[in-house]
């Protein structure tokens, strides 16, 4: 979560750090949640789609990886701006370069616990009827409208809780 606990507008994004779709809409929301700022929370749920994109899964257990050393949004950034390379290596370079723990980020890498939370992310997004990314929920409601930055801002600020 980034963002306001309390905000009045909250907005759930499934992703895969493979998407280019994804890719895409990532600088949009950094630019709608400048513009909205302590009125917008801000979730990000792992969406890998493993069978089209081959590193998502991987890149999804390193940012939960990150996570455990209180840097998720660093290295979900960092993915999201240096997309094109997804691999073990790369991972482990982008660890190092946001300055984490590297034998406790190897280690979490492997662990089961980490696995189990990118996949319990993916089965909720199953279950609230995702089957694409990206896939945006404001409010609990599924949004299946246009996320170009102007017309989803609109949409954003007309329906606060």
């Amino acid at each position: 979560m980034e963002g306001n606990t309390q905000a009045p507008i909250e907005l759930v994004e499934y992703g895969d750090y493979q998407c280019p779709h994804c890719g895409r809409a990532y600088p949009i929301i950094k630019n709608i949640q400048a513009a909205l700022g302590d009125q917008l929370k801000f979730v990000f749920r792992n969406f890998p789609l493993a069978e089209i994109h081959p590193n998502a899964t991987r890149a999804a257990i390193a940012t939960e990886a990150a996570a455990a050393q209180g840097k998720f949004w660093p290295m979900h950034d960092y993915l999201f701006e240096h997309q094109q390379r997804l691999d073990d290596e790369s991972l482990l370079r982008y660890a190092s370069h946001l300055r984490l723990d590297a034998a406790k980020f190897r280690d979490d890498m492997e662990s089961d616990a980490l696995a189990q939370k990118v996949e319990d992310d993916f089965e909720s997004g199953v279950r609230s009827g995702v089957n694409g990314t990206p896939s945006f929920f404001v409010n609990g409601q599924k949004y299946n409208g246009d996320w170009a930055e102007e017309p989803f801002l609109a949409y954003l600020k007309t329906h606060s809780k």
